[in-house]
């Protein structure tokens, strides 16, 4: 029995109202124990984290496939949960304490972390609402989270394991620090920007009275970072710079500091830049840094100038002067900085060589400094200049864990889609670097490791098991029964600074202890929160227990789709990490989709005030528009360009459906009983169910491929095209019950096909058709039937609407009202001619207007041909139009049109032009030119019909 539907679409009536009634009964993961396992994990967002236009194009395509997939009868779990987000979490906890006059280190570590999860139950996980108001079928009763207990667990396994498999270690290497907020940050959270700067040249003297070639007795070098000259260890130039071949392996006096540094030989020196010597701040600079290794300066031994909030300290050689000792590296608050000192007594002691250059009159002025635009890092979060900066910290032997990955791309147990970014991960995979896993944080996984008084490290995934590690060790060392004692500790010392947590640590260096107590020190430092989620898809499955149902079940995953922008941060890793562990790829394809921009194609932000909030665009659209919006415009390897008249216009789409099912059920088209199509007689009913045939097969082709956009693209066109369009006219006036079966049936195919794509307007119509409560569209079966196609049903049909749109055509060019009603002459039809004429008179009329189709020869006088088949037809236009006048209006409009396709091919054939006009104006260009070349043809097609 149906339910009448109202007569406007109202999305926000019925989405809510949905989303709650599937998740509250379960259907988000049918149990079906014995069906065919498939297996996504999402994206894991930040717990922080607000839903933007990226999430919602990377959930949508997660929704459709998992939708798909379960509609196809499989065992369909969607694993759902949010990251700790160990950096951007204590933030905004650290944020709400100082709007109190409060701060974190007023509190012990573990009463903080207490504040964190009382933060994380109030005001945490604002996301997971919002990807239900996207209408994401995740599996939220399983909904995890990366510190939930057993989750931490796996992390402490994974630590510990890789530790002793010799693949994590400890080792003093340059680290992006943020010195706001006092940690080491990946790469992924340093935003490069372009910021004016400076360029400083300066005398390096040459010791032992040495001398250029050319009489020079220092040698000239360049920076934009003239503070760092205070740990300098070296200058390095081209081997092959005959400029500086006699001083290879001499010293310059590096001013201020009076420190003696080698000049060595190395490629990084640009001879063609500057003066081709180059400063080399091993400490300081990721270029350097192994410039100084080449040169044979070891890590240890590299000089650090500033402590964890980027105040200069003093070096290992103690030769930086007293008055640079505590400046910020740069000016601040009104105060010079350490970069301003530097300069005025480089200055003042002759050592700055002036930038020469013309005023606008051309005279000649000297500058301290040459203006530069300079690619500077900032932290995204704390918003500081990032700072490369020589600490010990944790690695993973990342080029070790990379092998097995690789080698599983390479034999196809993990498909890279498109396939195009293969060659990108082959070449980060083959040139990776050790991974840096520790950060200077209270919140997030502590890092299970405990030192010992000799600096021997136990790594174990308890405490009493780090405890029976010393014991083993020490007593066996001293061959005399001991005691372990555990405090907590802060941090080991950067510079002239403790970076770690205060509260209730003590440094136990200074810790007396009784002869036969051994005092162990708790690592203060925790994960990167890419280690953990390196773990989802098996974690979440309840890995380490191999035996897991799920785990056994829904483990590798089937597909992981992200954007291309974390396949290093993420994807990568979960190969790694579950290779590794498993020995299994943890997913068999892996889908990247590109990221959503702006308009004008330019990345959106918050700086350029271009970003769209996805909550808007479904409050004003729809979800259903806004999914089906995202699916449409999915073209592999392409960005998306953001267009909310195509997402409008998919809301149109969605009331078109809308209209057209209250149509069937004014006309007593109700829900199909049968999943086999109805028996036809009717050539249009025939038609219709090979229709549906040969989308479905090309829907599931598409679907296989992963082509979204195809997919969109192919039901969007059969829906309203030939369904709305073609079909519902064609049985207009003729719904005996054989019609009304076959339309019934075919949008029931209708709503099930577009169902993953526009969940909630589909199952909201296919509940108003019948009652069906038990059979919800969410569960219902996908189309499967062995109908075929009516080869002549096909031809006769199309025969019929090629006809109609020719003729609706022609009167358009012509200026004859659409509703006119003409005859036309067909002197010899073809057998199909014939007998659709015969069979559809009624509807020719109806739908192209025409009342006779004579099969004799036309009259004299002007006449237009038009094309149906191989057929043509010929309609008299005596009395209809004025035959002169039209011919004058199309010919003048041709030459407008024609001239202006002469015009812009000229400039789209300019070189200047293309390159250098703004890409807006080139679009335009081109756009401008298509629009009139159609319109050339089409005036040229229209003058021909006129004779």
């Amino acid at each position: 029995m149906t339910s009448e539907l109202s007569k406007t679409f109202d999305p926000a009536s019925i989405e809510a109202r949905w989303y709650r009634h599937w998740e509250d009964n379960g259907l988000f993961r049918p149990e079906r124990p014995d069906a065919q396992p498939f297996t996504i994990v999402n994206p894991p967002p930040n717990v922080t984290g607000s839903l933007h236009i990226g999430h919602a194009l990377d959930n949508t395509l997660q929704d459709i496939v998992i939708r798909y997939e379960r509609l196809r009868g499989k065992d369909a779990l969607w694993v759902v949960g949010t990251d700790h987000a160990g950096i951007a979490t204590q933030m905004v906890v650290e944020r709400q304490l100082e709007e109190r006059q409060d701060k974190r280190t007023n509190y012990s570590r573990e009463d903080f972390v207490k504040k964190v999860w009382e933060w994380k139950e109030e005001s945490g996980g604002t996301i997971t609402t919002q990807l239900r108001r996207l209408g994401c079928s995740m599996d939220w009763s399983r909904e995890q989270f990366t510190m939930d207990p057993h989750f931490s667990d796996a992390v402490l396994k994974v630590f510990v394991d890789l530790y002793n498999d010799k693949l994590i270690y400890r080792d003093k290497r340059l680290v992006n620090w943020d010195p706001k907020l006092k940690t080491a940050i990946s790469d992924l959270e340093v935003e490069t920007q372009d910021i004016p700067g400076q360029f400083w040249h300066f005398k390096y003297p040459l010791a032992d009275g040495i001398k250029l070639d050319d009489g020079r007795d220092y040698i000239e070098v360049a920076t934009t970072r003239p503070e760092t000259m205070l740990a300098d260890m070296a200058v390095a130039v081209h081997p092959d710079d005959d400029r500086y071949k006699s001083v290879v392996g001499k010293e310059v006096i590096l001013p201020i500091t009076g420190r003696k540094v080698p000049i060595v030989a190395d490629e990084h020196a640009d001879p063609e830049l500057g003066s081709g010597a180059v400063k080399i701040t091993p400490g300081h600079d990721f270029n350097d840094f192994e410039v100084g290794k080449r040169a044979g300066i070891a890590a240890g031994d590299m000089l650090n100038m500033l402590d964890a909030e980027a105040n200069v300290c003093q070096t290992a050689d103690g030769l930086v002067p007293e008055e640079y000792l505590g400046l910020h590296r740069f000016k601040r608050d009104g105060v010079d900085g350490a970069r301003e000192l530097v300069i005025q007594r480089l200055k003042e002691q002759g050592f700055l060589i002036p930038h020469v250059t013309k005023t606008k009159k051309g005279e000649e002025v000297e500058l301290d400094s040459e203006p530069r635009t300079i690619a500077t890092p900032f932290g995204d979060r704390g918003g500081v200049v990032i700072e490369p900066w020589l600490t010990d910290q944790w690695y993973v032997d990342a080029e070790k864990l990379a092998q097995a990955p690789m080698q599983a791309v390479r034999d196809g147990d993990i498909e890279i889609i498109p396939q195009s970014w293969e060659k990108t991960f082959f070449h980060w995979m083959e040139n990776i670097q050790p991974w840096c896993i520790s950060r200077q944080l209270w919140w997030g996984h502590r890092i299970p490791a405990w030192f010992g008084p000799d600096g021997e490290v136990f790594v174990a995934e308890t405490e009493q098991q780090a405890i029976d590690l010393a014991l083993q060790h020490y007593n066996a060392e001293a061959g005399r029964s001991l005691t372990v004692e555990v405090l907590e500790a802060a941090s080991v010392k950067h510079g002239n600074k403790e970076i770690g947590w205060v509260g209730e640590a003590r440094d136990t260096s200074d810790t007396p202890s009784p002869s036969n107590t051994v005092i162990l020190r708790r690592d203060s430092d925790v994960l990167d929160t890419w280690f953990s989620s390196g773990l989802w898809p098996f974690a979440t499955l309840g890995w380490p227990d191999e035996n897991a149902p799920l785990y056994q079940k829904h483990y590798p995953n089937d597909l992981l789709i992200s954007g291309f922008d974390i396949l290093f941060f993420w994807d990568a890793r979960m190969a790694m990490q579950g290779m590794h562990f498993t020995g299994k790829a943890p997913w068999k394809r892996l889908y990247l989709h590109g990221l959503v921009r702006a308009a004008d194609g330019s990345k959106m932000s918050k700086s350029k005030g271009n970003v769209v909030d996805p909550l808007g665009l479904i409050d004003q659209y729809g979800a259903d528009a806004l999914r089906f919006f995202m699916a449409a415009m999915e073209s592999q390897g392409r960005d998306i360009k953001m267009d909310d008249e195509r997402v409008k216009g998919y809301r149109n789409f969605a009331t078109k459906l809308w209209n057209a099912t209250r149509f069937c059920q004014a006309n007593g088209i109700t829900a199909s009983t049968t999943l086999e199509a109805p028996a036809a007689g009717h050539a249009v009913n025939k038609w219709i169910i090979g229709e549906v045939t040969e989308t479905l097969a090309k829907l599931d082709t598409a679907m296989a491929d992963l082509r979204f956009d195809a997919a969109a693209n192919i039901i969007y066109h059969f829906t309203w095209d030939t369904f709305c369009d073609w079909y519902i006219e064609l049985i207009k006036g003729n719904f005996d019950e054989e019609t009304k079966a076959v339309a019934g049936w075919v949008l029931d195919q209708i709503l099930v096909m577009l169902h993953p794509f526009m969940p909630f307007v589909t199952e909201e119509l296919w509940g108003a058709q019948g009652d069906r409560a038990n059979y919800p569209l969410i569960t219902a079966k996908w189309p499967d039937f062995d109908a075929g196609v009516d080869a002549d049903a096909k031809a006769e049909v199309e025969w019929l609407i090629g006809l109609t749109g020719a003729v609706r055509g022609a009167k358009n060019e012509l200026g004859i009202p659409p509703g006119q009603k003409l005859d036309a002459y067909c002197e010899a039809p073809s057998a199909l001619a014939a007998d659709a004429i015969a069979r559809n008179a009624a509807a020719i009329e109806r739908l192209a207007r025409i009342s006779t189709i004579h099969t004799s020869t036309a009259p004299e006088g002007a006449a237009m041909q038009i094309g149906a088949g191989t057929d043509t037809l010929v309609i008299p236009l005596e009395g209809l139009i004025d035959i002169d006048a039209e011919k004058a209006r199309l010919t003048k409009a041709l030459e407008a049109s024609t001239k202006e396709v002469k015009s812009l091919e000229g400039r789209l054939g300019n070189a200047n032009f293309v390159e250098r006009a703004k890409p807006e104006a080139v679009e335009k260009a081109k756009a401008d030119h298509a629009h009139h070349g159609a319109e050339v043809e089409r005036l040229t097609a229209a003058l021909e019909r006129l004779g």
